[in-house]
């Protein structure tokens, strides 16, 4: 048979009348799944374990939602008591991701009235390659999307964003001066020896993405950032973590991002010399926040402060407690200054 402009336009209807179905089963499968789920109220920014922290202030709703790893998320009208956690993804367990995948440093993002999750999936059952003696499972940066800022969020039209035979992560999300979006992620040391920071065009309503990803820079390039190699000899870091662009007050493309200072969790920041995605991008000397604090954004209060939300890093025996926190951010002139803690 062959395809016609009218028949392709009556199979993109079909297709768009059973997303929206797909959409509302969703709402009604979430709304009951919610019921059966522990949701607190009143509950202080310090009392949350949650790495990752990822804050959208939301000027439609007047609401500030809150997600990170593990996919949960929280919602508050003033920074001081939040409500949650809720489920809010949705996934189709026969595609790659699996049944029941990790989810890592979730992000909310609104774009053209539509709301959209971006998120590390790990699929442990998965393996897809071995490095000297690291094991690479199936871990991927993916984009859900919603119509409301608390979802649910559902699968789009591409099944993959990144090569399958990569292991990526920490997906975020800007649109470059040519108007075009892109995601921004990190390629994986575990696989590379040297984790990257890299981008990839998005197709404009952010369902897939477009040709192939590009290096922005490496781990290696940091001039902060220490471990020591086998024979005990110093060198920079080999791990990417967490980028999040902004802009400063002058104009100025930066870029946060994190790593480690020997066994020292930090965070870093490097601007573009072009202004674009496409760099380059010089990585200032020393790290910007405290020691044991990283994976960093910014957001706008809607009293107009900018502040960064950002999680603290414990470890106590062999657990690991990471609580988020916030600080009050300068962005007025060239650079990003850290200013002080926020208590809301």
């Amino acid at each position: 048979m062959i395809e016609t402009k009218t028949s392709q336009s009556y199979y993109k209807y079909i297709l768009r009348f059973a997303l929206s179905m797909l959409l509302c089963l969703s709402c009604i499968t979430a709304s009951k799944a919610q019921k059966k789920w522990h949701i607190q109220k009143d509950i202080t920014l310090d009392a949350i374990r949650l790495s990752d922290p990822f804050i959208l202030a939301d000027a439609k709703t007047k609401m500030y939602y809150m997600t990170g790893t593990g996919g949960l998320l929280w919602k508050s009208k003033n920074l001081k008591y939040w409500e949650g956690p809720y489920k809010v993804t949705q996934i189709d367990t026969a595609s790659w991701m699996g049944a029941n995948p990790m989810i890592w440093a979730s992000e909310l993002h609104r774009y053209k009235d539509k709301y959209y999750y971006f998120s590390t999936f790990t699929n442990r059952e998965v393996k897809i390659d071995t490095v000297a003696e690291n094991i690479i499972e199936r871990r991927a940066s993916h984009i859900l999307v919603s119509n409301k800022p608390d979802g649910p969020y559902i699968p789009m039209e591409d099944a993959i964003y990144l090569p399958a035979s990569m292991p990526t992560l920490d997906g975020t999300f800007w649109v470059d001066t040519n108007g075009k979006p892109y995601m921004v992620y990190c390629y994986e040391w575990l696989q590379n020896g040297n984790g990257t920071i890299e981008k990839i065009e998005l197709k404009s309503d952010l369902s897939g993405s477009v040709g192939e990803g590009k290096l922005l820079f490496k781990a290696s390039d940091s001039p902060w950032s220490r471990e020591k190699d086998s024979k005990g000899n110093d060198r920079p870091n080999k791990v990417t973590d967490g980028p999040f662009l902004f802009k400063t007050g002058t104009g100025r493309l930066g870029m946060l991002w994190t790593s480690w200072i020997y066994d020292v969790y930090v965070q870093g920041v490097a601007y573009s010399e072009s202004g674009t995605l496409d760099g380059p991008w010089i990585q200032e000397k020393d790290p910007i926040t405290p020691t044991n604090f990283g994976h960093g954004m910014l957001f706008k209060t809607f009293e107009g402060k900018t502040l960064m939300a950002i999680h603290s890093h414990k470890k106590i025996g062999e657990k690991t407690i990471r609580i988020p926190h916030l600080f009050e951010v300068d962005l007025s002139g060239d650079k990003l200054v850290v200013v002080k803690p926020f208590i809301p």
